[in-house]
């Protein structure tokens, strides 16, 4: 089975700086990781390879620095990767990034599955995956909990619904994307990591795409914008109180009625 998983490098850090004129994070120079859905994904991938066979690859958007996580991805197990990186892809939003993304898969070749996590920590739309699986004309399957069985046309899964659990059996080529708790991710190899140092992975620019229309993609090619975005203040302001318990009753409801919290 040939599967692919699309990962996302995201912020390690909450303190990021965003662009007042594009309302987009400025993601140059800061500490960065896998986004922590992704890995679940991945995970999922690999247990699926090593029980049915096949081949795992990566696909993720971003710039260069962006490679770190495909290569983490091989350490872990991946055959082979791919990065989408152009100017041009900067500023997406989720309709923009699904159609960008959907395009790189259709230039990596044919996939029976494609797994993505359930969100990213940066964005928390859980929209993508969807999206790309509307873009790429495939059924989809999102907040999948379990792999109930794998056969030769069809997969079955456990979705995990606000109030019940619905057990959905869907045909290839389908795409997944999955919760946190499906599987343990496993840790990097080093023996893959020195294994793996010089693999290759291939760059996608907008040129290299079958829709090279600029219009479609990036800021250019979403149709939401952000207004406004502002990192959480952060209230340090703290009083402190003494006396016994009537007196400290007393100024706690004082307090709440100066807050209007009653």
């Amino acid at each position: 089975m040939n599967i692919l998983v699309c990962i996302k490098q995201v912020p390690g850090t909450s303190k990021v700086e965003v662009d007042p004129d594009t309302g987009v994070l400025k993601r140059d120079g800061i500490d960065s990781k896998m986004n922590p859905y992704d890995l679940y994904a991945l995970e999922t991938a690999l247990k699926i390879k090593e029980d049915e066979g096949g081949t795992v690859k990566v696909l993720s958007m971003g710039p260069n620095q962006a490679m770190s996580v495909i290569k983490e991805a091989f350490t872990m197990g991946a055959d082979g990767g791919t990065l989408l990186s152009d100017r041009k892809f900067g500023g997406a939003d989720v309709l923009a990034t699904s159609y960008t993304i959907a395009q790189g898969v259709k230039k990596m070749g044919d996939f029976e599955l494609v797994i993505c996590g359930k969100q990213t920590t940066d964005g928390d739309t859980a929209q993508v995956g969807p999206e790309m699986a509307e873009w790429l004309n495939i059924p989809h399957v999102a907040n999948v909990k379990k792999i109930v069985k794998i056969e030769d046309e069809f997969i079955t899964v456990e979705m995990d619904m606000p109030e019940s659990i619905e057990t959905v059996k869907i045909a290839y080529p389908c795409l997944i994307t999955v919760d946190k708790g499906i599987f343990e991710p496993r840790l990097p190899s080093y023996k893959r990591k020195l294994d793996t140092q010089d693999r290759e992975i291939t760059v996608l620019s907008l040129n290299e795409l079958d829709d090279k229309n600029e219009m479609n993609y990036g800021l250019n090619g979403s149709p939401t914008q952000v207004e406004r975005i502002f990192p959480p203040e952060v209230n340090n302001d703290r009083e402190l109180w003494t006396g016994n318990s009537s007196e400290l009753s007393e100024k706690i409801g004082c307090k709440l009625k100066e807050l209007k919290f009653i």
